[in-house]
């Protein structure tokens, strides 16, 4: 028996131990820490995935969940696929133009993006997500200017930390924005963008209503996922900002579907 095989069982649960306390691992993070190869990794989240003890995602694991209908929460999302996001967001914030008014959804590619919009000047910010809001909020707070004119929504706060629901839906019909900078939990060629949370699902209807455009941002670890909801087809998206990570069979449905496709390059350094 091999070294890597009789050490399973115990890296298996040291795993499990990480996934519980952390809500999310990434497999970088266990070949580094475990000292073994990616391939093992994987072949190890595989078995902890069949056993229904974890679920496996592009890139590494989160707690078990297994249907459609599951929603991870803002913490153990923003684990995962740390530098994609930061690709996808560097690309969809060079999409916000000075003085106009754009809006952003809950979650954390959305607030990735809102992280690179605190120096564009004269923005308008309408928002949904609780995490976001406190972001914009604090460099005015802090330093006694104005900041960005930010518009909170009002509404029942989801395991994403977004506020959804009827309050939420009245106030974003009342409004007209430039831009939408969207998240999503999956997208596929049939479904389009999809969340687990009818609520939220509704709620970004509504924003997607209210916008002059759309923009989709997802990295590539959310094609092929789908939640329970629809919220947008793809024909209704003007631009998807993804990664260089999207496969090529991704690249060409998008490509055909949507108004641009967007891909940014992963720092892999």
């Amino acid at each position: 028996m091999t070294e890597a095989a009789r050490l399973a069982p115990q890296r298996r649960a040291l795993i499990l131990d990480m996934v519980r306390r952390d809500g999310a691992v990434r497999v970088a993070e266990l070949v580094e820490r475990l000292g073994v190869s990616d391939m093992t990794i994987r072949r190890d989240l595989d078995v902890l995935a069949r056993g229904g003890s974890l679920s496996k995602v592009h890139g590494g694991a989160i707690k078990a969940s297994g249907t459609t209908g599951d929603e991870p929460s803002f913490e153990t999302k923003a684990a995962l696929e740390s530098r994609a996001k930061a690709a996808v967001a560097e690309a969809a914030a060079a999409l916000v133009k000075p003085g106009s008014v754009v809006a952003l959804s809950g979650g954390t590619t959305a607030y990735a993006v809102a992280t690179r919009l605190l120096d564009v000047a004269g923005l308008t910010v309408v928002t949904n997500s609780l995490p976001v809001a406190e972001l914009l909020r604090k460099p005015g707070a802090e330093n006694g200017t104005e900041g960005h004119a930010l518009l909170l929504t009002g509404g029942s706060p989801t395991k994403s930390a977004s506020l959804v629901g009827p309050l939420a839906d009245q106030a974003i019909r009342s409004l007209q924005v430039d831009l939408l900078v969207i998240g999503a939990h999956g997208v596929t060629e049939r479904a389009g963008a999809t969340t687990p949370n009818l609520s939220e699902a509704q709620t970004n209807r509504a924003l997607i209503a209210s916008a002059a455009q759309v923009a989709v941002v997802a990295d590539h670890t959310k094609w092929g996922v789908v939640g329970l909801s629809q919220f947008i087809a793809l024909s209704d998206i003007d631009y998807f900002v993804s990664d260089s990570g999207l496969d090529a069979q991704a690249r060409a449905v998008l490509s055909d579907s949507v108004g641009r496709l967007i891909l940014a390059e992963v720092c892999t350094d």
